[in-house]
């Protein structure tokens, strides 16, 4: 009987805490590994937004790894997904396990720039 009150009485303590989850972050479309070290622009070019850089002919281009889609300007149209001639952009509900660290990174890219 004490074992099940002090079970309520913890119940009762965290239905009352305002627990939040992560702020899950809104990314439409995502360049994930396979961009690394290839950086093709046939996504660029199929943008009708530019959301995707740093473009050829930017600052940062030459030095970037990886491309990456801005969050703000993405339309979530999907044409970039099926230029990438290495199938690195996906939407983000389908970003493969293995690579789903690149939703942070991407969004970090346009967090500090």
């Amino acid at each position: 009987s004490s074992r099940n009150s002090l079970a309520r009485r913890a119940s009762d303590s965290n239905s009352n805490q305002n627990i939040e989850a992560p702020e899950r972050i809104a990314m439409a479309h995502v360049i994930t590994e396979p961009c690394i070290g290839t950086k093709d622009t046939k996504c660029v070019e199929a943008c009708p937004v530019n959301c995707i850089h740093p473009m050829p002919g930017e600052a940062g281009f030459e030095a970037a790894t990886q491309l990456f889609i801005d969050p703000e300007a993405c339309i979530d149209c999907g044409l970039c997904v099926d230029e990438c001639p290495v199938q690195a952009i996906f939407p983000q509900d389908d970003v493969p396990a293995e690579w789903k660290k690149y939703i942070q990174i991407n969004a970090d890219h346009f967090k500090r720039s």
